[in-house]
């Protein structure tokens, strides 16, 4: 089995609240823990009233401290939103305190709105200059020089792992370069992903990190004792990516019975892309499902996105999925 790991967005669902949505993220792990996942990481969105995780080093190191062994990360650091100093101190700190157990995904996009990024007061042209930020964030993480007057502390000699993650080829291209280990964001952008996987692995420099390419993909998983449950639970997350094309920021929405009545077909078309890379049903539609998506890709690693309502149902989703990969 290769190992199972875990993307957690911090929902806030209709009827709770924001404290109940991190708490909630905290004990998700916890039971991840227990059932033997790898990781679990969280992204970085703005102005989404759904979504809390956009304080991540903060929010990593509440769950980190609710757990004992498995890995917490980023899922990542949208890089040009930041100074590379600060996320070493961030990441460093996170280090000191849960050694061994901190990774540090990295991304170029803003995760959020234009309008958002001006609020943030960063120039969008930051993007541009994400190779080089990512070569400074490597250097702050690294054991201090000799000549060196600027210092990360915590963070230097911390050693963080780094990751690079996108839904694109340059991501790709970076991570190999830089011998990173690459995540690639399937779950929400697919259409790259064997191409990006391609890229890596023909172009991947071994590193001090790494010496071999090691590849993670993204996908959405949504588990159930029945296919037709799952289904049905899945139907939360078809309504939320509905809500982004339409401008509609709002709560995560229980499940409903018939979707259709929800989306109009040019929004199912565009969900159904960008959910593309999903696996929804039972024990043995799950298994065979992520079986396949493993053969075509020959993933290292597979972070799981279980994003339904009701807190106990996403808990067996992730125990059938365990299980279904055992």
């Amino acid at each position: 089995m290769i190992p199972l790991s875990i993307l957690e967005l911090g929902r806030v669902r209709q009827g709770s609240d924001r404290r109940t949505a991190l708490n909630d993220a905290r004990k998700y792990a916890q039971h991840a823990e227990r059932l033997g996942y790898k990781r679990i990481w969280v992204a970085e969105h703005h102005n989404m009233p759904g979504v809390t995780t956009a304080a991540t080093a903060i929010v990593i190191g509440h769950i980190a401290a609710g757990t004992n062994t498995i890995r917490v990360g980023s899922g990542g650091i949208m890089l040009p939103n930041h100074a590379p100093y600060i996320i070493a101190e961030q990441f460093g700190t996170l280090e000191a305190l849960f050694p061994g157990r901190i990774d540090l995904g990295l991304g170029r996009a803003p995760g959020t709105d234009q309008m958002t990024l001006r609020a943030l007061r960063r120039d969008p042209a930051n993007a541009e200059k994400f190779p080089q930020d990512v070569q400074e964030l490597q250097a702050y993480l690294a054991p201090k020089d000799a000549a060196q007057q600027i210092e990360a502390v915590p963070g230097s000699g911390s050693n963080v792992p780094i990751w690079i993650l996108g839904s694109s080829l340059f991501g790709a291209q970076l991570a190999a370069m830089l011998g990173l280990p690459y995540g690639f964001a399937s779950h929400f952008a697919p259409q790259a992903l064997y191409q990006a996987l391609e890229v890596y692995r023909m172009n991947f420099k071994p590193s001090a990190q790494l010496d071999k390419p090691y590849a993670m993909v993204g996908v959405n998983v949504i588990a159930a004792d029945t296919d037709k449950e799952a289904r049905y639970l899945a139907t939360s997350q078809q309504m939320s990516f509905t809500d982004l094309f339409r401008g509609t920021r709002g709560l995560m929405q229980p499940p409903i019975e018939d979707i259709e009545t929800y989306w109009s077909p040019q929004e199912k078309a565009q969900a159904g892309q960008m959910l593309d890379c999903s696996v929804i049903g039972s024990h043995e539609t799950v298994q065979n499902g992520l079986q396949n998506l493993i053969e075509k890709t020959e993933a290292d690693e597979l972070m799981i996105v279980s994003d339904i309502f009701d807190t106990p149902k996403r808990q067996r989703s992730i125990e059938i999925t365990a299980q279904a990969m055992a």
